[in-house]
Formats: structure tokens, C-alpha cells, sequence
């Protein structure tokens, strides 16, 4: 997997891809339609951040590469790339339940807060992406 040089693209199975963790310099694309909804990143080697419409969708702290980025009713899937571990930061449905997978193994199982904010951390090795579900219970 390799960074989105472009800092956001549709994909041909209508998911997007985004964000490169090896840039020195803030990047931001704002105003990206795909699918009739307009998206914003930022991202750089200390962060990547995704909004959909104008509302938080993802973060990741430090930056990261996002490919194949999937919503769905009951969550998100994608695979995330990075030169170390990553804290990931997802807005989903508030006070629900959510499954975590790396990998296809069941890592955690966490509730969202009122602001439907779920936070969780991704071992990751550089060159080597993880495939990541979270999933409503």
C-alpha cells in the first residue's frame, strides 16, 4: 500500500482513499465531491483528519495513510498505514456498542459517548497495513 500522493481519491468501488503520513508540510484538500457528498482532509506526518460534509469523521494521530475507507450503517471499515502505532479517533452513532477489528481478530469492544466519538489505538509496522472493522453489536 502506498500513500494517496493526492491526499484524497475516489476508488472505483466507491470508497475513498486518503491522507500520507510521510508529508514534512500540512496538506489540505477541501470541497473533494465523491458520491454526491463533499469531504476535507489534512494530513502530514503528526496527523491526518477527514470531514464528510462538514462533520468529524476521522482522525489519526500521527498522520496516516486510509485506503479503501468504508461507511456503513453499522460502522466503517478500511485498511490504515503508518510509520508507527496510530490512536484513531472515528465519529459513528452515540451510546452504541462497537466490536473493533484488526485484522479480522476482535481487539476491543467499546461504547461511543454522547458525542458518538470512539478512540482506539493500531500496532502497525511501516510498509505493512492493517485491516480495520468496527462494527455495531
Amino acid at each position: 500500500m502506498s500513500v494517496v500522493s493526492e491526499m484524497l481519491r475516489g476508488e472505483s468501488d466507491g470508497t475513498i482513499s486518503f491522507g500520507d503520513y510521510t508529508r514534512e508540510q500540512k496538506g489540505k484538500l477541501e470541497n473533494f465531491e465523491h458520491s454526491g457528498d463533499l469531504y476535507k482532509v489534512k494530513t502530514f506526518y503528526e496527523i491526518t483528519k477527514l470531514e464528510l460534509n462538514g462533520l468529524f469523521v476521522y482522525e489519526s494521530v500521527p498522520g496516516s495513510t486510509v485506503n479503501h475507507f468504508r461507511e456503513a450503517e453499522n460502522g466503517v471499515s478500511f485498511q490504515v498505514e503508518s510509520n508507527q502505532d496510530v490512536q484513531i479517533t472515528l465519529e459513528l452513532a452515540e451510546s452504541t456498542d462497537y466490536g473493533i477489528f484488526v485484522n479480522g481478530e476482535q481487539v476491543g469492544l467499546m461504547e461511543t459517548n454522547r458525542s458518538g466519538k470512539l478512540s482506539f489505538s493500531v500496532e502497525l509496522e511501516e510498509g505493512k497495513p492493517a485491516q480495520v472493522k468496527v462494527a455495531a453489536r
